[in-house]
């Protein structure tokens, strides 16, 4: 029994330590989470440590200006670069400040008195330090102000020691520039390290007396940022790698002007939006003079309306909107024959050897035109009765007829009028209307039309498109491409104008783009465009149009060296009072859709290097 009784407890006794061994080897495999988050290895030295395989220095700031301004820090907290930075504030009771502030004057002014005493030069630091120390007691003792102790101060990580040196370098002339003064912890790595991760512990103490008003200059979130909760992504901030986002329907008007010279990537981005504004439910309407939105307009399932005397599209720029709002009603004859006024003059005017285009009407010419319009109308039954604005509307051959039978300059008008009615541009312009712009997206096509005619097409279809608006209000987009050729005729330029003017009220965006800077900008009009218009984006541009561009935005001096070298798809991006330097980027499936160049693969601007965000 005995032998069996000590079997039995050898084999519980080898269980156990299998058990125990297997235990063991359980618990060497376990890993804490301690074990994920702290690095292989910890290495101090006296002015630098390493962190696993990064070298990292801490630098404290001790010298500040007499005076500092708001957003002094932003220059560092937006460098391009690895780094931690940690503020610490701390109250001072104000009776503790104002007891000691009433000393320091006291002294202040005693070594003031005794060096007039001894016929010393004035001391503008002394007196400077006793005006600061009045004034903050002044604002203490109303309670404008309070009192902190501030600390500040910055780790910076790398890759090796040669540039750990260089990043401190340019940390330290960023803060020299605003005479702000830093040093590195000597000896004191590891309590740098430990006051700027995030664990809330202060080991340098090293703070310095501020003010409200000073600490508040100090507020780190002062990057410059255009990002909203909701809307489009139109690229990347190039200042701090952030997303630029937002609705441009949020901002007090939804209007976009793109400047830059040819091949900089302005069709291109606005393209871009236009496809990324119909995925949240924009309508889309483009003037196409250059045949650059039809591979866009065909994969989103758009109309796509090619103009040009060989076609079957006809627009009759005598159209009415059906507007309900009765005030609307009893304008839309008058606001029409008014945008016919203009029309007329542009398609009866003359080409100055300056390129201007004269109205080439006289006084008698426009009232006769004036009175024939509202004849050609009442011919079909349309007043300025609401009521009668459903009937059939003439065309400009009926014009023609009633300018041909009557008296005064008629029938000399009528003369003028007749190419565009049985001459070489007759049926574009001359017939009932027979498009429909029913669809998500709506391209018109004029690249096929004569140099005379594109202007006046571009004029009449705008006209179409705003009569379309006021029928239909919903969120929509026009994009005007090429729109100098519209600021060449005074009244075109006035009907570009009204609309961005008044295109908040009926939901329109319109967006105008250009190539002709210096034309656009130097009139009147397109200034006043520029003025309505809450964004604007202005890529590269040529050496000429940064000097006419600064005036206008108020550049600064580096943003006008950096416009005419921008690469492809960069450049100043304005949404209200807010501006960044961007980055325009696509996918490769919005690239591959957008791109209309012949060489089969370009380089495409989201292949430089900005950040990460290839494939946003």
């Amino acid at each position: 029994m005995a032998k069996k009784k000590d079997a039995i407890d050898i084999a519980a006794q080898q269980r156990a330590r299998e058990q125990a061994e297997v235990e063991q080897a359980f618990l060497t495999g376990v890993r804490t989470m301690r074990d994920f988050i702290a690095p292989s290895s910890l290495e101090l030295h006296a002015d630098h440590f390493r962190l696993g395989a990064k070298y990292g220095r801490t630098m404290y700031v001790y010298g500040y200006p007499r005076q500092i301004y708001t957003g002094w820090l932003s220059s560092v907290i937006n460098i391009d670069e690895v780094l931690d930075i940690s503020m610490f504030i701390y109250p001072v009771d104000t009776q503790v400040v104002l007891n000691n502030l009433r000393k320091k004057v006291t002294q202040l002014e005693a070594t003031m008195n005794i060096n007039t005493e001894k016929g010393k030069v004035r001391d503008p630091a002394l007196e400077a330090a006793l005006q600061d120390a009045e004034e903050l007691r002044d604002q203490l003792q109303i309670g404008a102000e309070k009192f902190f102790r501030y600390g500040l101060y910055i780790t910076i990580y790398t890759d090796s020691m040669d540039e750990l040196n260089f990043v401190q370098h340019k940390i330290e002339t960023i803060f020299g520039q605003q005479l702000v003064f830093s040093k590195v912890a000597s000896s004191q790595q590891e309590q740098g390290l430990n006051s700027t991760i995030p664990q809330l512990t202060d080991e340098l103490q090293v703070r310095r007396n501020m003010n409200t008003s000073a600490i508040s200059t100090s507020f780190p979130f002062t990057s410059a940022d255009l990002t909203d909760g909701k809307g489009v992504l139109y690229g990347i901030n190039m200042h701090n790698n952030g997303l630029v986002i937002f609705d441009r329907f949020s901002l007090e008007n939804a209007n976009m002007v793109v400047f830059a010279k040819s091949g900089a990537g302005k069709s291109f981005t606005v393209k871009l939006e236009a496809l990324r504004s119909m995925m949240i439910g924009s309508d889309i309407v483009i003037i196409d003079p250059e045949n650059e939105y039809q591979k866009l307009c065909d994969a989103v399932g758009g109309s796509y309306i090619r103009l040009s005397l060989s076609s079957d599209t006809r627009v009759n720029p005598f159209d009415l909107p059906k507007v309900i709002d009765t005030d609307e009603a009893d304008d839309a004859l008058r606001a029409n024959l008014v945008t016919l006024h203009g029309l007329l003059r542009q398609m009866l005017g003359g080409l100055q050897s300056d390129g201007q285009i004269t109205s080439g009407l006289s006084p008698a010419e426009e009232a006769d035109i004036d009175q024939a319009l509202i004849d050609t109308y009442a011919r079909v039954g349309i007043t300025s009765d609401p009521l009668t604005h459903h009937s059939l509307p003439p065309t400009i051959s009926d014009l023609y007829d009633t300018l041909l039978h009557m008296g005064g300059t008629g029938p000399a008008l009528a003369q003028r009028l007749r190419k565009f009615t049985a001459g070489t541009f007759a049926g574009i312009f001359s017939q009932q209307s027979n498009i429909d712009i029913n669809n998500r997206m709506v391209v018109f096509n004029i690249r096929d039309l004569e140099d005379e005619l594109r202007p006046i097409a571009m004029y009449i279809v705008l006209n179409h498109i705003w009569n379309i608006t006021r029928t239909d209000q919903k969120r929509r987009m026009l994009i005007v491409d090429e729109a100098w050729q519209l600021m060449r005729y005074d009244d075109s330029a006035s009907f570009l104008f009204s609309l961005a003017k008044r295109a908040r009220k009926y939901q329109l965006g319109l967006t105008t783009i250009t190539q002709d800077v210096e034309d656009f900008v130097g009139s009147k009009m397109g200034r006043a465009i520029v003025s309505n218009s809450s964004i604007q984006l202005l890529l590269k541009q040529s050496t000429s149009a940064v000097d006419v561009l600064s005036q206008v935005f108020k550049l600064t001096e580096e943003e006008q060296k950096r416009l005419s070298n921008f690469p492809v798809g960069q450049g100043l991006f304005f949404a209200g009072q807010n501006h960044v330097h961007i980055q325009i980027q696509a996918s490769d499936t919005e690239y591959n859709l957008i791109n209309t160049s012949p060489v089969a693969k370009q380089k495409r601007p989201s292949e430089i290097p900005v950040g990460g965000y290839g494939d946003v």
